[in-house]
């Protein structure tokens, strides 16, 4: 059974509760605290969110296991230049999410280690994406909308959609975040492949 560390500036019971209903041992562990064997932790920024994403990182460099983040709508922005981070979840917990997140996390995930379109190969457990075996560097968000892409083939998604199941929440001006994204990932995939991602007029998005 896999161990996560618990780390909240609130009130650990609701995650302890969630992870328990997941599968999973919830340690909550106080700040510093770098003694527990953990398969991966588990850092709340919903409250202090600074001071909990130093915390986070400090885990992540001084213990070496993954780190998850719980956040809420509006912090998801935080996360996209904190690479280092392995994944976060936003509230309210989805427990069969949360329990596939961190199965993957802790490497228990059956037979996925990684996802592929052609020449393109994304590492799950590395987060690190490829090009005929030649590494591209992607933001946090940028991987995880190619990844959607990927795991998502064939069929048009609208900018809204795509805000909700990636970003994972809507907010003023989104529509153009995605769009400024998927910029970015036919610029990184370069002129033969950025066709990859193709613009459906009045609608969105379809990747393949």
């Amino acid at each position: 059974m896999i161990t996560v560390a618990v780390s909240t500036a609130g009130d650990p019971r609701e995650l302890t509760e969630a992870l328990t209903l997941a599968g999973a041992v919830a340690a909550p562990v106080e700040a510093g605290d770098t003694d527990g064997e953990w398969g991966l932790a588990l850092v709340d920024l919903r409250s202090e969110p600074l001071q909990q994403l130093r915390e986070a990182r400090r885990i992540s460099e001084d213990v070496g296991c993954p780190v998850m983040v719980v956040t809420t709508s509006a912090q998801t922005t935080l996360l996209e230049h904190e690479r280092w981070i392995a994944d976060f979840i936003n509230e309210p917990i989805d427990i069969l999410e949360l329990r596939l997140r961190v199965s993957r996390l802790a490497g228990h995930e059956e037979g996925i280690e990684s996802v592929r379109y052609k020449s393109l190969e994304l590492n799950l457990a590395t987060y690190q994406a490829t090009i005929d075996g030649k590494p591209i560097d992607l933001t946090y968000m940028e991987y995880e909308l190619l990844r959607y892409f990927i795991e998502h083939q064939g069929r048009v998604w609208s900018r809204e959609q795509l805000l909700q199941k990636v970003w994972g929440y809507d907010y003023f001006g989104g529509a153009r975040t995605v769009d400024v994204h998927v910029r970015r990932l036919r610029s990184k995939l370069g002129e033969e492949r950025a066709s990859w991602i193709t613009t459906v007029r009045s609608v969105g998005y379809r990747f393949g």
